[in-house]
């Protein structure tokens, strides 16, 4: 049998990769839900998220949604701009060359800089994300657009990550190789990722769908205490008892996992101690759109601010005045300290002076990214134990996708392993 610890979106898609290769296994959730940080709530009428507002239509998104029946419930947002708020007001982010020639959220001398990228040296593994964009698109195209847009996946600052440990990936999974002009070039001249997809009752509705499809293999209320060697596989040890397994995959955070691997492997969970996560307030806003987009991020130039991005619900699902905002991050790791109030007020504040748009706070929660920052260093001191396997948003790739991808690629090691 294989154990799987820990019930979020990771644990959940391995279970169902699992299931469909015929392979034994029990998911084991310490609390009375399944799903991790992606929950949806519904709040004054209105489906509020917290975790991801959206996932992509991938190819494998879609044929899991298929596959649970969950397409009469799936919501495909239109294809929307996105903006960034820059230099005093909301500038469209350029997606295509016309975009680019048009944008005002780049200055013509920003723009000559980036036409020249072509002509930079390609990646180098040690420099931080922010000297690789700087040198190769100029400082106000970093600033503007780069930085925001890959340091808001992990609300991280750039100048904290280092190409290795967070970029390469990306580019190699882009196929970008010296030159980002030339790949964007090469793709038509045009950056058009999948659709972005919700559902009626909002993202929780995946885990749940995967909860249920995986029936008795889910087992809620049981916390793992602790991992004992047992010949070639482990001993599972929980408040009902033990299981034995072949294999072990680990899907929890960071410091959870150092702790239940404290006893076995004391070097790695003093490696995966060490890894840092960036607090976040989500505040759910009240809020009409100030147009029709996704939404904003801001600019790095903004130093001020505590307010990292919105998300326009209204615009993308069709959720009437509900706007999503981020604050904190790396850069303002103070937002962990503020109490809801402060924190919902500093919100309805930056998104007013964002957008010179009214708000009033909804909900207000928090959330921690894996910052994939300087500290995932100590990843190269992780050595797990044989049969001891990790599939978690610190690991590999975060966001659902990366998440689904991962799973189906472990689920086939099990089996092949078997």
């Amino acid at each position: 049998m294989i154990v799987v610890v820990g019930a979020g979106i990771s644990g959940l898609a391995l279970g169902w990769e699992l299931a469909r290769l015929g392979e034994p296994f029990v998911i084991l959730e310490a609390s009375g839900r399944a799903g991790g940080v992606i929950r949806s709530a519904e709040v004054e009428g209105r489906v509020l998220d917290w975790g991801p507002q959206r996932l992509r239509l991938t190819k494998t998104v879609s044929e899991l949604v298929a596959a649970l029946s969950l397409d009469r419930e799936l919501l495909v947002a239109p294809d929307l701009p996105l903006h960034v708020y820059a230099r005093g007001r909301l500038r469209r982010v350029p997606f295509s060359l016309l975009g680019f020639a048009t944008t005002d959220a780049l200055s013509s001398s920003a723009k000559l800089r980036a036409l020249v990228e072509p002509l930079t040296a390609g990646a180098r593994p040690q420099e931080t994300v922010a000297d690789y964009f700087t040198r190769k698109l100029g400082r106000e195209f970093y600033e503007t657009l780069a930085g925001p847009l890959y340091g808001g996946l992990y609300a991280t600052d750039p100048a904290d990550m280092e190409v290795e440990l967070s970029l390469a990936h990306t580019l190699r999974e882009l196929r970008v190789g010296r030159s980002l002009g030339l790949r964007f070039l090469r793709s038509g001249g045009r950056i058009q990722p999948p659709p972005a997809a919700s559902f009626a009752t909002g993202i929780e509705a995946l885990p749940r769908a995967l909860g249920r499809s995986l029936g008795a293999k889910l087992v809620l209320d049981a916390p793992v205490r602790g991992l004992r060697r047992r010949g070639a596989g482990w001993s599972v040890f929980t408040d009902g008892g033990s299981f034995d397994a072949r294999a072990v995959v680990l899907t929890m955070p960071a410091e959870v996992t150092a702790a239940l691997l404290e006893r076995e492997s004391p070097g790695t969970a003093s490696a995966l101690r060490e890894l840092r996560y960036n607090p976040l307030a989500v505040v759910h806003l009240d809020a009409e759109a100030p147009r029709r987009a996704m939404g904003f991020q801001v600019a790095l130039s903004e130093r001020g601010r505590l307010l990292r991005g919105v998300t326009f619900n209204e615009c993308l699902f069709g959720r009437p005045r509900l706007c999503t905002a981020y604050l904190g991050g790396s850069a303002h790791a103070e937002v962990a300290r503020m109490g809801a109030e402060v924190a919902g007020a500093a919100a309805v504040r930056e998104f007013r002076s964002c957008t010179d748009m009214d708000a009033r706070v909804l909900a207000v929660e928090r959330a921690r990214m894996p910052a994939w920052d300087r500290s995932w260093r100590s990843l190269r001191r992780v050595e797990l134990p044989s049969a001891l396997h990790v599939a978690a948003n610190w690991w590999s790739r975060p966001g659902v996708v990366g998440r689904l991808a991962e799973a189906e690629r472990l689920a086939r090691r099990l089996a092949d392993a078997a």
